[in-house]
């Protein structure tokens, strides 16, 4: 978040079985150890204007699809994508690692809400399939992981992929992108092999 920064504004809208309260109260404790307050934005009575204000952008995981519905309700998504990309520093995990991208269409989460669009963020180029596995369930006939990314691209072979393994991050500063964590991301693009990218620097 970098040393300016002593609060951070959350997003907690991808979370539904718990109640935002009692989230927010949760992660702001992490964020205590960081020595950053947090705002939570369900308790804002002007959330555009709030991210308008904000120093920093937290968004947590949850259910992605009603992350994007709830933002798009609140007339989120142009205020911050705007300020994301004037430098107001951007966190976001699992559901919030999907917002970030072109569009939410690589989530692994179940669409139990209907969206206005699935168009997201935008804040990074690509794609980011997060959670991303190697495993397949014993006597499970459905699609891999990889099968399912495939399928994507081949109707969207412009698009290109970024499956991050549990515990591993990118960082994304202007144009350059990192991998942090201790396992290999695997790059997936129309037409090409899967690739392995082992953690450091990234070309995508």
């Amino acid at each position: 978040l970098g040393d300016a920064v002593d609060e951070v504004l959350f997003v907690p809208y991808a979370v539904v079985r718990i109640p935002h309260d009692e989230l927010a109260a949760s992660v702001g404790r992490w964020f205590e150890h960081l020595g950053v307050r947090l705002r939570s934005l369900h308790a804002e009575a002007d959330p555009v204007a709030a991210v308008q204000e904000a120093q920093a952008i937290a968004v947590s995981g949850g259910n992605t699809f009603q992350l994007l519905r709830e933002m798009h309700a609140r007339g989120l998504i142009d205020p911050m994508r705007g300020r994301v990309r004037a430098g107001v520093p951007y966190v976001g995990w699992s559901a919030g690692s999907n917002v970030a991208c072109p569009s939410v269409r690589t989530t692994n989460d179940m669409p139990i809400v209907e969206l206005p669009s699935f168009d997201a963020l935008g804040l990074v180029p690509f794609q980011i399939n997060p959670h991303f596995t190697d495993a397949t369930i014993p006597n499970h006939g459905g699609e891999t992981r990889s099968e399912r990314i495939e399928e994507f691209l081949a109707l969207n072979p412009d698009a290109t992929v970024v499956g991050l393994r549990e515990g591993t991050w990118l960082s994304v500063e202007d144009d350059t992108v990192r991998l942090g964590g201790p396992h290999a991301a695997r790059l997936f693009r129309a037409g090409r092999a899967p690739q392995e990218m082992a953690p450091g620097p990234l070309t995508i």
